[in-house]
């Protein structure tokens, strides 16, 4: 088992850094934040999964599991590697600083990279070429067909996979190369795409490593219905022969809703993938730690059994549990990667097998401090009852901000009532030893002094900010994955503050 280190980090996506180019991106704030990191003796940069998001603007929606976010690419890296100029960016529109318009930013940066792709063909640079080439090459086995999907899909405006003609959803050889002849230049575009987010993603991982941080990732359970991994694995998922879902993805009622969350993702067919040796997710769970340096495997208990719901309900309440051979695949996974550096997220229904499961393998579980006051002293989200081997978080990119969540209605964001908000509210403060004034501070302190050998906090904890700088609010559809930071927020004080408390409970990077 991978031993972790007593330490702490920051919880942060890339799209939620600062700048004034509509987005967070690779560029030059996010070298500044891990300088920021390292400043506050921080061993950890967790982020959400890296892949291109579509409808909904979700990473755990996205059209790849082994993609990278195009709008995540840095314009200015781009004026560097001489692919734009500085008068490229005069047409950009006015965006504001602490949200991202997803559409208008789309729009904008894809402009942008037709202009890079563009430019290409003009560089004479025989490096830059070479380095194109070459990750054509040692990525062929998901770049092909997902620079294809992307193509397509744009011919067939933007529709997903299963509404396509016949022949292309169900992948006729003919069909297929057909399409590959007549979109040959969009498909180079998409692959160009894709080496610009890697050559710029693995520069700054390099620097953050180099500088003694190291990455979490995140890899979803479940991908996308409408992803180039489900499209080009059909067989591997429960569908009908139209492609559309036979049961889809969720969880029962639970703290974020009364009807359950109906995630509609497809689920796979696990003897399809038991078949070839579990091929697909060695692929997946290879590439994701060639990219970051310890995964946090979303929704941990579906490798158990996942939560079943019929393909056409409108809610998750009638799903049921359906086993999964989940000790087959982390073996099959082991004895090809050797030790996984995986954190389980073992939050919701948690059954023996999950914690078998979890256990076997040596994974440190998540506990989350939010989720502590509402029972009693066994209440194993308090810190006294934590272990060494578990990841204790103030909140994750689920939860309301500590702030916001201190500050809750009833029926806002959660299914409590007001009578067990204020129950939970007065435990906390008794807690805490707290009057409340800085909850935000309270909270991650007793984190950071707790036994686990892993202690996150997302960023917004640390700037005591309110409910605006939520990231995302599950069995919602839209309004999530907007919040961005704006320069300056890490000011000297909040740096010295989260310093003080790393070294005051031994976590810095030195010890």
């Amino acid at each position: 088992m991978t031993k972790f280190p007593r330490a702490s980090g920051i919880l942060l996506h890339p799209t939620s850094l600062p700048g004034d180019l509509g987005i967070g991106d690779l560029g030059p704030e996010a070298y500044e934040f891990v300088d920021f990191l390292v400043d506050a003796k921080q061993r950890y940069w967790q982020i959400l999964p890296l892949g291109p998001t579509g409808y909904g603007d979700s990473p755990y929606q996205c059209f790849s599991a082994f993609a990278g976010n195009q709008l995540m690419i840095s314009p200015e890296r781009l004026i560097d590697d001489g692919l734009i100029t500085e008068d490229d960016l005069a047409a950009m529109p006015e965006f504001v600083a602490h949200r991202v318009d997803f559409g208008a930013v789309y729009k904008w940066k894809n402009q942008l990279l037709e202009k890079a792709f563009e430019g290409f063909h003009r560089v004479t640079s025989v490096d830059l070429r070479g380095k194109f080439e070459t990750f054509c090459q040692e990525n062929e086995f998901w770049l092909d067909d997902y620079a294809l999907f992307r193509s397509i899909k744009a011919d067939q405006e933007q529709k997903p996979w299963y509404e396509w003609p016949s022949d292309l959803k169900l992948r006729d050889k003919t069909a297929m190369a057909s399409a590959a002849e007549r979109l040959f230049a969009e498909i180079q575009a998409q692959k160009f795409y894709q080496f610009l987010f890697f050559r710029q993603w693995f520069a700054l991982k390099e620097y953050a490593n180099r500088s003694g941080i190291r990455i979490i990732g995140d890899i979803p359970i479940f991908v996308a219905a409408d992803s180039a991994d489900v499209w080009c694995n059909q067989s591997k998922f429960k569908l009908n022969a139209d492609g559309t879902a036979k049961v889809v993805a969720g969880v029962p009622p639970d703290y974020f809703s009364k009807t359950g969350q109906l995630w509609g993702n497809p689920i796979y067919d696990w003897d399809a993938m038991r078949a070839d040796g579990f091929h697909w997710w060695i692929a997946r769970v290879y590439s994701t730690l060639q990219t970051v340096d310890v995964v946090r495997v979303d929704h941990f208990r579906g490798f158990a059994a996942s939560w079943e719901v019929p393909g056409g309900d409108k809610t998750a309440e009638n799903g049921r549990w359906v086993d999964v051979p989940g000790k087959e695949l982390f073996v099959a996974l082991r004895n090809t990667l050797g030790e996984l550096p995986v954190i389980a997220e073992d939050l919701g229904v948690i059954t023996p097998d999950v914690e078998e499961l979890r256990d076997g393998f040596g994974f440190p579980g998540m506990r989350i401090l939010q989720f502590a006051f509402g029972g009693d002293a066994k209440n194993h989200d308090l810190p006294h009852n934590y272990i060494r081997n578990c990841v204790a978080y103030t909140g994750t990119h689920d939860n309301d901000t500590t702030v916001g969540w201190f500050k809750s209605q009833a029926g806002a964001g959660s299914t409590r009532g007001a009578t067990e908000i204020s129950r939970e509210h007065d435990y906390c403060l008794k807690y805490l030893n707290s009057d409340g004034s800085e909850i935000q501070w309270d909270l991650i302190r007793a984190v950071w002094a707790s036994v686990a050998d892993t202690a996150i906090a997302p960023l917004p904890d640390l700037l005591g900010i309110g409910t605006e700088g939520r990231m995302n609010l599950p069995a919602s559809e839209s309004g999530n994955w907007h919040w961005r930071m704006t320069k300056d927020s890490l000011t000297d004080e909040i740096i010295e503050r989260l310093r003080d408390l790393t070294e005051t409970y031994g976590r810095s990077v030195e010890g």
